[in-house]
C-alpha cells in the first residue's frame, strides 16, 4: 500500500501511470486452475493427506481463481482505468488490451474519447444591454483521469455547467456588432475567429480543474432576440442606406468637379458662378435620383 499525500498534485506525479500485467498470462493460470479444480472433483486418485484437507485445498484453489478473474480489465483504445486501494488513488492505466491488475483495488473506467457538447440556445444580454440568442459547439476531451475522477462530483455535468457559464460571460462582455459599439475591437457577429480563441481559452481554464482539455470552440447560432430583431433589422437596414447614399453623394460630387474642371481645362464651356450652379445642380439631380431621369432639352435660342 502506497503512502498517503495531502498535496494533491504530488499525487498526480507519483501515481499517473499504474503499472499492470499482461492480463492473458493470468487468464491461461485462471483456467489451468479451473481445470484442476474439475479434475480433484471428480477423481479421486489424487489424495492429499487427510479427507477435509481435500475440499480446503479446493477452495482454496477456487478463491486463487476467482481472485486472478477479479484482476483482469479488459481496457479499449482510449480508455483508461482509474484504480483506488481503501480511498487511495493509486494510479491509472491507459494500456488498452487485457491487462491484469491488483485485484484489491477498486476500478473505475473513463474515456479519453473526444465528445461534443451541442450547448443549448441561451439568452442573454450583450454589452450593450441588448437581448441576444447565443449557443455554441464544444469539442472535449478528458485528458487527467484522476482529476475527472477526484476533483469533481461528475465531470460530465461540470462541462455541461460551466461551458453554459463561459458563453454567457462570452456574450455579455461584447457588443453584438459595430453599430452597437463603433469604438469596440471585437464584436460577436463581425469578429467570429477571436471571439471563438477567446471562448476556447476561458473553457480551458475553466474545466482544467476537472482534467479535461477543450480543442475546439465555436458559436453555432448567434442572434437578436424575436422582441427586438424586427427593430434592429430596421435599424441595420437603415444605416446600410445611409452608408449607400454617403458613398453615391461622394461619388456624384467627384464627378461634378472632375466634369466642371475638364470643361474649363480644355476650353469647351466657361460659366459664371450662377450657371455653374444651375450645372452643379443638374448633374447632382441626374446622378443622385434613384430612377432615371428624363432630359429637358432647352430650344430657346
Amino acid at each position: 500500500m502506497s503512502e498517503n499525500y495531502d498535496n494533491y498534485e504530488e499525487i498526480i506525479s507519483e501515481k499517473s501511470l499504474l503499472f499492470s500485467f499482461s492480463g492473458y498470462i493470468f487468464l491461461a493460470i485462471a483456467l489451468v486452475l479451473i481445470l484442476f479444480i474439475a479434475y480433484l472433483f471428480f477423481t479421486t486418485d489424487f489424495e492429499i493427506g487427510f479427507p477435509v484437507s481435500r475440499l480446503f485445498f479446493m477452495m482454496g484453489l477456487g478463491v486463487i481463481t476467482l481472485f486472478l478473474f477479479k484482476g483482469l480489465t479488459v481496457i479499449a483504445p482510449n480508455q483508461a482505468v482509474v484504480a483506488t486501494f481503501l480511498g487511495t488513488y493509486m494510479g491509472s492505466m491507459k494500456k488498452s488490451g487485457l491487462q491484469f491488475i491488483n485485484p484489491f483495488y477498486s476500478k473505475q473506467k473513463i474515456s479519453l474519447r473526444a465528445r461534443n457538447l451541442n450547448g443549448q440556445m441561451l439568452k442573454v444580454n450583450d454589452k450593450a444591454g441588448n437581448p441576444i440568442e447565443i449557443a455554441a459547439v464544444i469539442v472535449w476531451q478528458v485528458e487527467d483521469t484522476a482529476r475527472a475522477s477526484f476533483e469533481v462530483d461528475s465531470y460530465e455535468m461540470f462541462v455541461h455547467i460551466q461551458s453554459e457559464a463561459a458563453v454567457r460571460n462570452l456574450a455579455s462582455s461584447y457588443a453584438y456588432d459595430h453599430s452597437e459599439d463603433e469604438n469596440a475591437e471585437l464584436t460577436l457577429r463581425d469578429s467570429t475567429g477571436e471571439i471563438n480563441n477567446k471562448l476556447e481559452h476561458e473553457l480551458n481554464e475553466r474545466l482544467s480543474r476537472a482534467g479535461v482539455h477543450v480543442s475546439e470552440a465555436r458559436i453555432s447560432h448567434l442572434a437578436y432576440s424575436p422582441e427586438i430583431a424586427m427593430a434592429m433589422l430596421q435599424r441595420q437596414q437603415a444605416a446600410a442606406i445611409v452608408s449607400a447614399r454617403r458613398q453615391i453623394v461622394d461619388g456624384a460630387v467627384g464627378m461634378v468637379e472632375m466634369a466642371l474642371t475638364k470643361l474649363s481645362d480644355e476650353n469647351i464651356a466657361h460659366f459664371d458662378d450662377k450657371e455653374k450652379t444651375q450645372l452643379v445642380s443638374n448633374l447632382l439631380v441626374v446622378l443622385c435620383a434613384e430612377n432615371n431621369v428624363t432630359p429637358t432639352v432647352n430650344m430657346n435660342a
